[in-house]
């Protein structure tokens, strides 16, 4: 795994965004304490609160969620909606979404928020096919990225946006070993020939897509 940044410079950037509420920092310590071998799956807090400035950005009404795990990013797009705005959560885990389901509860954003238990590419492949989302992120199983991609950006309405995680790797993208890591390397070289939309990757803790529709 490459370090893109010092950790103590990873710190720092921790230490200078809007601090993390109480649901936010205990949402984060039950999932360390529960989840601990997969507590890394959990947005950091810093690139949760890029997801809140990215939604209240695109002025989305309509967000996707690819990956909910124990529903940190899900509170943070949520909380970047307008009113009215509405969040579909995928995910096929009923038990890590039990814990975001109780957090959303107590974020207030049960209202905001659809979860769909379910393999996430049939549940986009059954929204409309028209351009219909203001805002998606991707955070899941990356064998399945070049697919989210492919059925998620001509859904985007002109001007969405598009957030994938992990796009770097740890580094491998350089030297893609597994399949993950190739899935992920050829949808980073797809987005960058893609006249639909324009891109930036960002070196936001394990790498950050941000893909923008066209139009």
């Amino acid at each position: 795994m490459a370090d893109i940044i010092d950790p103590a410079v990873g710190d720092y950037l921790l230490d200078h965004c809007t601090p993390a509420d109480d649901v936010l920092r205990d949402l984060a310590a039950e999932t360390r304490a529960t989840f601990s071998g997969a507590a890394g799956m959990q947005v950091s807090h810093d690139e949760g609160a890029l997801l809140t400035m990215l939604v209240r950005l695109t002025g989305a009404e309509f967000a996707v969620e690819v990956g909910t795990f124990t529903g940190y990013s899900s509170i943070c797009i949520a909380r970047g909606l307008g009113k009215g705005g509405r969040l579909l959560a995928c995910d096929v885990s009923e038990e890590w979404t039990s814990v975001a389901r109780r957090y959303w509860e107590r974020a207030g954003l049960t209202d905001r928020i659809e979860l769909r238990i379910a393999p996430a590419i049939e549940t986009v492949r059954a929204l409309s096919p028209e351009p219909v989302i203001d805002f998606a992120f991707v955070d899941a199983d990356k064998t399945g990225y070049p697919d989210y991609y492919a059925e998620l950006v001509p859904r985007l309405r002109p001007g969405g946006l598009l957030v994938l995680d992990n796009v770097l790797r740890g580094g491998r993208v350089l030297a893609p070993g597994d399949a993950a890591d190739r899935a992920v390397a050829g949808l980073n070289d797809l987005i960058v020939t893609d006249d639909r939309v324009e891109s930036v990757m960002l070196p936001v803790r394990d790498g950050v897509t941000l893909v923008r529709r066209k139009g």
